[in-house]
């Protein structure tokens, strides 16, 4: 073989190898994302893990951090049992973060670690984020960690998933057609009843513990999301049922108040609120009214039942994310504003479908694509979420100043 044969050979031989079954294999293997889960609780079981593994052409699940599995979970660890695949089982979250494997952390641990602890040391280590909701304790938190992760153009991302639940999509259709009109009263709320403590680190009186900073976070982000910032908002946070530490809520009532403006002549007022002590089958989740007519939805989103059931395997089926007919929205509207003939309807659900969140952010990671939650949004939350504890203390409405 001559001399200015032999790149042409070189190149031949460094082809046939690299399309082989193995060679593509480990080049497929490269490109995912390889994923750190922190944490190995009930988020991680119901919700991340499941996640991830339901895009197997994004992720790849590389480690999760557990410090003690349970005895029966030993010694895989309590991922790799429940879940039946193999992943490395780490045991401080130090070794995580000076991993140059592991690209993705995902932030699934109390809510008192959602900043320093965790998600600023796994910025500073180079690592694409998401966390858990709250993304922090205080608007502030979540103001630095959004610096941080500009300056070192890495993907911080908040698990506001509920943005992708069956009745928020639908409601959104509902708004986008414009059916009922211009939108005077946006009543959202998360009732449930529950006349007893559950024993868990969020009814304790640390960082972020509170009914506020659990189903709080979720209502707030829709509300911000549908209508942006309000003018001003009145809170009342309590521990209604009196049990427990008296200083972490179980209850709270967000009023957000909107002006008029050009698109909306008319006052808005949005009111999120949360019940422990409600005996309702189905709960009534929204009430919207608006210049030409009114929606009403009874019953939650139904994927984490089925996630909580059959995990990984809930995707593969054509019921899931699906609601049934006995919880679909009512509808009742009139073509033009005065009229006295209102039309009633039910309305179809949208399928919920959180595996979006997910494959946005593992679209972002690799192509760039354009968050569908963004940072500022969720530094948003957190900022309404702050004013709402000082209203509640203070027993006034506050402004919410523009950021």
């Amino acid at each position: 073989m001559s001399r200015s044969q032999a790149p042409l050979y070189a190149l031949i031989i460094h082809l046939v190898i690299s399309t082989t079954p193995k060679a593509q294999e480990r080049m497929s293997q490269r490109e995912l994302i390889r994923v750190s889960v922190v944490g190995a609780g009930l988020g991680a079981t119901v919700f991340h893990v499941p996640l991830v593994l339901s895009s197997p052409d994004l992720f790849i699940l590389h480690s999760v951090v557990e410090r003690t599995p349970p005895a029966e979970m030993q010694p895989e660890g309590t991922i790799a049992k429940k879940f039946n695949v193999k992943t490395k089982l780490v045991n401080k979250f130090e070794d995580v973060l000076s991993d140059e494997a592991v690209e993705l952390v995902i932030i699934t641990t109390p809510n008192s670690t959602h900043y320093g602890s965790h998600p600023k040391a796994a910025l500073e280590a180079g690592k694409h984020v998401l966390v858990d909701k709250p993304v922090t304790t205080t608007y502030e938190e979540a103001q630095e960690l959004g610096r941080i992760a500009t300056r070192k153009n890495l993907i911080l991302y908040a698990f506001q998933n509920r943005r992708w639940d069956s009745d928020y999509l639908t409601l959104r259709k509902v708004l986008a057609n414009g059916s009922l009109g211009h939108i005077t009263d946006f009543v959202s709320q998360y009732d449930r009843y529950r006349n007893f403590l559950k024993g868990s680190w969020k009814e304790s009186a640390k960082a972020g513990s509170g009914l506020i900073y659990d189903l709080g976070t979720h209502l707030i982000d829709q509300a911000l999301h549908l209508f942006g910032r309000p003018a001003r908002i009145t809170a009342f946070l309590q521990n209604l049922r009196g049990i427990g530490e008296d200083n972490v809520d179980d209850n709270f009532t967000i009023l957000l108040h909107y002006p008029r403006t050009e698109q909306n002549p008319y006052l808005l007022t949005v009111t999120l609120r949360a019940h422990p002590l409600s005996q309702r089958t189905p709960q009534l989740r929204y009430t919207i009214r608006g210049s030409k007519g009114t929606f009403v939805k009874h019953g939650l989103d139904v994927q984490e039942e089925q996630m909580k059931e059959l995990g990984v395997e809930a995707f593969g089926k054509a019921w899931f994310g699906r609601e049934s007919e006995e919880i679909q929205a009512e509808l009742e509207v009139v073509e033009k504003e005065g009229d006295n003939a209102p039309l009633k309807s039910k309305i179809t659900s949208e399928r919920g479908d959180y595996r979006a969140l997910y494959r946005n952010l593992g679209a972002a990671i690799r192509d760039g694509e354009e968050l569908k939650v963004k940072w500022k949004e969720a530094e948003m939350v957190m900022l309404i979420v702050d004013l709402a504890i000082v209203s509640s203390r203070e027993g006034r409405t506050l402004d919410v100043p523009e950021v």
